[in-house]
Order: structure tokens, then C-alpha cells, then sequence
């Protein structure tokens, strides 16, 4: 077995050769060279001409046979960052896209003075990224985080737990909104929104192994952004915000629905590729 840095160009060319960027490939064989070694990438470096142990190529071939098949590096090693924290994902769960950290954004810039924020609703929570970072963020408020898989409920209480704010998120497992009505200052939600049709147009990453029920959203792929828009009324105070994300082309379906349910967009995000992404709403 060669010097760890001969394994990892082998990886990256035969990545490149399964249809992964030179780039992402490169990235993906350091990673997973990191997951065996249980190493940081600057310690990975210091030993790229080291013997490497006898257990070494085993295990890593099997982890890069799994992302030739293109199974997401998420997945494989089982964590993903965002936000600056570390979040466990498994396939019961979407992982997590940096474009979502801006609904985060967006509800820090709607209300700076954060102790005044008592309810938080993250709607079809997944990981529990939002509901966690949101509970950190907005340290006196209540969370309740809501999704229909009780499997993906089950990871977003184990990354509650891994960040402790635990006591400060009540789960619940159902669709859409809880079932009593409220008074949530704030409601948040990366709801599916893939159209049906569109699903053949995915990378194999995303049509292959993450969860269709939180991916799809009918013809338009807006579904259920409209049932939101629909029921988040009711559990609203009169001065709360709604945010959600939405994906590529959506922008005018988002703002038709929206002024069908009576809600007003103050305003719409845009991602770094300059895709508007979020909007923000009120009453």
C-alpha cells in the first residue's frame, strides 16, 4: 500500500472518473481519508508521505466505493456543518444547504432586540438545523419544531441535544403547523419544494438518497408553501414574521400565493448566485 497521498490522488481521479468535479473530488478524498484516520485536514497533511496503518485501505475503499456510487459525503461520514456547528445527518434527513442559513439571517435582521422573541415555530425541521440555531441565537425563546417523519424528529432531538438546548425545543411529530393554534413571534420553514417533474434533473446525490418527502411538492413544487401560507395565520401574533425558502424560478409563484392569502412580502433574499431564495412576511 502506497504513501497516503499516492491513495488519495487514486481516489480523486477515479471520483473525477464517476462524474464528480476535480474540485469537489480532491475534497471528497481528503475527507474520507479523514473519517478513517480520525484526523484534522492539517494533521492529514503532515502525514500524506507516512506509512499509513494496516487497516487503512479497507476501510477506506469502502467509504470511497460508497461515494462512487455517489452517495452524499454527508451521509458517509455523518455530519454536516452549518451555521458554524457541526449537525448530524443521516438519510432520514436533508442536508443541510448554506442557503438556508439565510432564513437565520433574515431573523436576526427582523428582530435585533431578541429578547422580545418568546415563540419560535420551525416548520418540517429535518436535522433540526433551524430550530437549533434559532434557539441558540434567541436565547429566551421557546422552540417548537415540527415534522411528519418521526425518524427525522429522532436526529433533530439528538442535535438538540449535542448543542444543549434541549430543554427549550418541544418536538412534535405532525404536518405542517402544531395542532392548537398560538402566537409564535416568529415561524420559519425549509419546506419541500422541488417540482415532481423535476426529479429526472437532480444530481444522482440528491434524487438517489435524500428523503423524497422532503424534497417534492407537487407540479410546481409549491404545495406546500401554499398550505403555509394558508395555516400560519392562525398561529401568528399580530406583529409576528414568517420566513421561508423556496427554490429556483419560484419567486413569482411565492408572491402569487402569498397576496392570494392575504400576506405581505416585505422582503425577498437572494443567495450568492444572486437566486432569490427567501422571502420574509407579515400580515
Amino acid at each position: 500500500m502506497g504513501p497516503l497521498h499516492e491513495r488519495l490522488a487514486d481516489a480523486r481521479d477515479r471520483l473525477v472518473r464517476a462524474g464528480i468535479s476535480k474540485d469537489e473530488a480532491a475534497l471528497d478524498a481528503e475527507v474520507l481519508a479523514r473519517q478513517v484516520l480520525n484526523c484534522d485536514r492539517a494533521t492529514l497533511l503532515t502525514r500524506a508521505r507516512d506509512p499509513l496503518p494496516s487497516a487503512f485501505g479497507r476501510l477506506y475503499e469502502g467509504l470511497v466505493q460508497r461515494r462512487l456510487a455517489r452517495e452524499p459525503i454527508a451521509y458517509i461520514v455523518g455530519n454536516r456543518e452549518f451555521w458554524g456547528l457541526e449537525f448530524e445527518v443521516t438519510p432520514d434527513v436533508l442536508i443541510p444547504r448554506p442557503e438556508t442559513e439565510l432564513v437565520v439571517e433574515e431573523a436576526l435582521s427582523e428582530f435585533p432586540h431578541r429578547p422580545l422573541i418568546h415563540t419560535i415555530i420551525d416548520v418540517g425541521t429535518g436535522s433540526g438545523c433551524l430550530a437549533v440555531i434559532l434557539a441558540i441565537e434567541f436565547a429566551s425563546a421557546s422552540v417548537i419544531a415540527t415534522d411528519s417523519s418521526r425518524p427525522a424528529i429522532d436526529v433533530a432531538r439528538r442535535n438538540a441535544a449535542r448543542h444543549n438546548v434541549s430543554e427549550r425545543i418541544a418536538f412534535v411529530h405532525g404536518d405542517l403547523l402544531p395542532g392548537s393554534p398560538g402566537s409564535a413571534d416568529l415561524i420559519v420553514s425549509n419546506p419541500p419544494y422541488v417540482p415532481d417533474r423535476d426529479a429526472a434533473t437532480l444530481p444522482p446525490e440528491v434524487a438517489r438518497y435524500e428523503p423524497a418527502r422532503a424534497l417534492y411538492a407537487g407540479s410546481d413544487g409549491l404545495a406546500v408553501i401554499r398550505r403555509l401560507f394558508a395555516d400560519a395565520p392562525a398561529h401568528l401574533a399580530p406583529e409576528g414574521r414568517l420566513i421561508v425558502e423556496f427554490g429556483f424560478g419560484q419567486e413569482s409563484g411565492v408572491r402569487a400565493g402569498a397576496l392570494e392569502s392575504k400576506w405581505t412580502i416585505e422582503r425577498v433574499r437572494r443567495d450568492l448566485q444572486g437566486i432569490p431564495r427567501t422571502a420574509v412576511l407579515r400580515r
